[in-house]
C-alpha cells in the first residue's frame, strides 16, 4: 500500500481528484449562499388555526393558511433539498473524479512506462537500441529525445574505448613478443656472443621505447577524452614557440632548419599545455620525416576571427585517398609502394591526440599534401570573434 501511494499516478489522481472537488464545492456553496440570501427562511409551525365563535360560545378551530407561510415552508425545503442533492453531488463527483484521473494520469504516463522499460532492457553490450517515441512533440516526446542523443553518446564511447583496448593490445602484442624472443633465444642462452646480447640488448631497448611511447600516448588520448581543460586566455604564438624550443635540439641533430613564422597576440581560450602537446606532436612527425637539410616551417596567424597553427615540412607527403585517415587512432600508411607514412615505426596516436585536442576547444584541424612534395598540418582556433569556420591553407 505504502509503494501504491508513493506512485506518480496515485499522487496526480489525487492532485486531479482534489482540484476537481474543490472547485466544484466552491461552485456549489457560492448557488446555496446566493440562493439562501434572496429567500426569506423562519422556524414555522405544521399547522395554522383560527379559533371560531358564535354569540360568544366556542365553536372550534378552524385551519387557517396564509400565503407567506406556504411561501417559507416551500423556501425552508427548497433549501433543504438543494444541500442534500449538493453533498450527495459532491459525493458522487469525488469518486466518478477518482476514477478518471487514474485512467488519465495512467495514458499521460504511459511514455515514461516506455521509457524506464527500455531503458531498464537497455544494457552496455546493447546500447543500439531506442525509445522512438511517437506521438505529439510534447515534454514527454523530448525527454525521450534526449535519451536517445545521450544513448547515443554512449554508444559511440563504448564503440571508442572498445576500439582503443583492442587495438592498444595489438600494438602491444608485437613489442612484448620481440622482447620475450630476445630474451629467450639470445639473453639467456649462454652459448650467445657479445656481439649477439648486444645486438639483442639494443632491440630490446628499441622495443620498450616503442611500449613507452604507445603507454604514454593512450594515458594522453585518455586524458584528451575527459573533460579535463583549464580554460584560459592564451597565445596561441607563444605556444607554438615553446613546442620549437622542445624539438630545436632535435632538429640541430637532423641538419634541419626550423624556421619560426609567428605572429604575436593571438588570443584563444583553451588549455596551455594541451595546445602545446598538439602543437609539439605536429613538430615531431615533421621533424622526424622531413629529409636532412630541409627547412621545416612552423607558423601562426589570424584570419576571418581565428587563429591558427601550421607546421609545414619538406618530407614525402600523404597520398590523396589517405588524408582522411591519417588522424584515426594507430593508422599508418605503407612503409613502401610511393605511399608515405607520417607516423611509420611510430605509436600511431600522435595526431589523433592532436584532433582529439582541437576539437575539444571547437577547433578544426586539416591536412594539406601531396606525393613527394611535403605535408602542412593546419590547427584553427576560435578567436575573440569567429566568423565561418576556415577551410583553406593559410600557408599557400
Amino acid at each position: 500500500m505504502r509503494l501504491f501511494v508513493q506512485t506518480i499516478r496515485f499522487r496526480l489522481t489525487v492532485l486531479y481528484s482534489g482540484l476537481l472537488i474543490a472547485s466544484a464545492a466552491l461552485v456549489l456553496g457560492a448557488i446555496y449562499f446566493a440562493v439562501s440570501k434572496t429567500t426569506e427562511q423562519r422556524p414555522y409551525t405544521v399547522e395554522y388555526a383560527k379559533a371560531q365563535t358564535r354569540s360568544g360560545e366556542y365553536l372550534g378551530k378552524i385551519p387557517v393558511v396564509q400565503v407567506e407561510e406556504v411561501e417559507n415552508a416551500v423556501n425552508v425545503r427548497t433549501m433543504e433539498t438543494l444541500r442534500n442533492y449538493s453533498f450527495g453531488t459532491l459525493a458522487g463527483l469525488f469518486l466518478a473524479a477518482l476514477v478518471i484521473g487514474w485512467v488519465l494520469a495512467g495514458r499521460a504516463l504511459r511514455p515514461i512506462r516506455s521509457i524506464t522499460r527500455t531503458a531498464a532492457e537497455i544494457q552496455a553490450t546493447d546500447l543500439a537500441r531506442r525509445i522512438n517515441l511517437a506521438g505529439p512533440r510534447d515534454e514527454l516526446r523530448d525527454l525521450a529525445e534526449t535519451v536517445d542523443t545521450m544513448l547515443g553518446r554512449l554508444e559511440d564511447a563504448f564503440r571508442a574505448q572498445r576500439q582503443l583496448i583492442d587495438d592498444a593490445s595489438h600494438e602491444l602484442r608485437s613489442p612484448l613478443a620481440i622482447i620475450r624472443a630476445n630474451l629467450d633465444a639470445v639473453l639467456t642462452a649462454p652459448e650467445a656472443t657479445d656481439e649477439e646480447r648486444l645486438r639483442a640488448v639494443a632491440i630490446v631497448d628499441r622495443a620498450t621505447t616503442r611500449m613507452t611511447r604507445l603507454v604514454e600516448d593512450l594515458l594522453a588520448s585518455a586524458r584528451r577524452q575527459a573533460p579535463a581543460f583549464v580554460d584560459a586566455d592564451v597565445d596561441l604564438a607563444a605556444i607554438a614557440n615553446e613546442a620549437c624550443e622542445e624539438f630545436a635540439a632535435l632538429a640541430l641533430a637532423r641538419n634541419l632548419t626550423l624556421r619560426r613564422l609567428l605572429r604575436p597576440g593571438l588570443s584563444t581560450v583553451g588549455d596551455h599545455d594541451a595546445l602545446r602537446r598538439a602543437i609539439g606532436n605536429l613538430i615531431s612527425n615533421a621533424v622526424r620525416l622531413a629529409p636532412s637539410g630541409s627547412e621545416v616551417i612552423v607558423a601562426a596567424g589570424e584570419h576571418g576571427g581565428w587563429v591558427w597553427a601550421a607546421v609545414q615540412d619538406a618530407g614525402p607527403g600523404i597520398a590523396e585517398d589517405e588524408r582522411d585517415r591519417v588522424f584515426d587512432r594507430f593508422w599508418r600508411g605503407h612503409a613502401g609502394g610511393g605511399v608515405s607514412s607520417r607516423r611509420d615505426r611510430h605509436t600511431g596516436l600522435g595526431l589523433a591526440i592532436v584532433r582529439q585536442i582541437v576539437e575539444s576547444h571547437g577547433g578544426l584541424v586539416r591536412v594539406f599534401s601531396e606525393l613527394g612534395t611535403g605535408s602542412t598540418f593546419v590547427l584553427w582556433l576560435p578567436g575573440p570573434s569567429p566568423g565561418e569556420a576556415p577551410e583553406g591553407n593559410p600557408m599557400a
